[in-house]
């Protein structure tokens, strides 16, 4: 719980990008699938060091999507940098993956909102 005037923690934002592989995509050899992810969405990690991911396939357990990515953050500036980024590059622009739905969520969100409403 915070103290006196400390100023409160920023909010981790966390984003679910439910994807579905193209045929392009799965038209690829495995080799050729890593070179890609780690030319386009590895090095831009990298770059964007702010951003952690995760990575999951889904396509075993349902039609919604074939991968979900999860990108977390305190820098809303970082993640979306980092989805223009994606979005100029061959993942987005063959496509490889288009995206079904992209869910934004607050980490803790209700308890931040408690701190602040204590506060005020």
């Amino acid at each position: 719980m915070q103290q006196g005037n400390e100023p409160s923690r920023a909010p981790t934002y966390t984003f679910f990008l439910m994807l579905i592989a193209t045929e392009h995509w799965l038209g690829l050899s495995r080799p050729e699938r890593n070179r890609l992810s780690h030319d386009h969405v590895g090095t831009s990690l990298r770059t964007f060091s702010e951003l952690r991911f995760r990575y999951f396939d889904a396509e075993a357990f349902t039609a919604d999507c074939s991968d979900l990515m999860m990108i977390e953050t305190e820098n809303l500036t970082a993640y979306y940098d980092f989805i223009e980024t994606l979005r100029d590059s061959p993942m987005f622009t063959v496509p490889y993956f288009r995206v079904v739905r992209i869910i934004p969520t607050i980490e803790d969100g209700f308890r931040q909102f408690e701190e602040r409403a204590a506060r005020a």
